[in-house]
């Protein structure tokens, strides 16, 4: 819708400009001079008193430390610490069952036998795919899938389309498959 308003905001912009060229006299008219000046001019007046004069820094030298080479050994050691905190992170995690994705709508309609053939024939040609379908009276809708990113949505779409053209991408909360990852 933005680059609706926006493209007929420049076309009107375009047409004014073409109607403005368009009443122009046609007698000849002296445009005026705006080609560069060459740079052989100077400039009015003097600005250098204006500019910043920085003094050099003082060459001082500094005796290079001397480099040990004995290893260091480390005071408090924070490896247990840390695997510590990745477990309770991955134990957090294994109960989280949900994230924000997207679902294909396939099909939204008042008939079920309708909705119920879509199903069947995008679960026939790919039965991997999840399909959920929801009844609010008095309409029907087919979800199929759970992807977690857009891409993975738009090019399941591109499959699903000769099935269901009227088909829609919409954000949706997925469950998400954790023997995927």
């Amino acid at each position: 819708m933005i680059h609706l308003v926006r493209n007929v905001l420049l076309f009107s912009a375009f047409l004014s400009l073409a109607a403005c060229a368009a009443s122009a006299p046609a007698g000849s008219v002296a445009a005026p001079d705006t080609a560069r000046k060459p740079a052989s001019q100077t400039a009015p007046e003097d600005l250098s008193r204006f500019r910043p004069v920085f003094t050099p820094p003082k060459a001082s030298v500094v005796p290079a430390a001397p480099v040990s080479r004995t290893p260091v050994t480390p005071l408090s050691h924070v490896n247990p610490q840390i695997e510590q905190r990745l477990r309770d992170q991955a134990y957090t995690n294994q109960n989280v069952k949900y994230a924000q994705g997207y679902r294909i709508l396939a099909y939204v309609g008042l008939e079920r036998e309708q909705a119920m053939a879509v199903r069947r024939s995008i679960i026939s040609r790919y039965p991997e795919e999840t399909d959920y379908i929801t009844f609010k009276q008095p309409v029907f809708r087919l979800w199929i899938g759970d992807y977690l990113t857009r891409l993975e949505a738009e090019q399941a779409m591109l499959r699903i389309r000769p099935i269901a053209p009227k088909a829609e991408l919409q954000a949706a909360q997925v469950l998400l498959n954790k023997t995927a990852y």
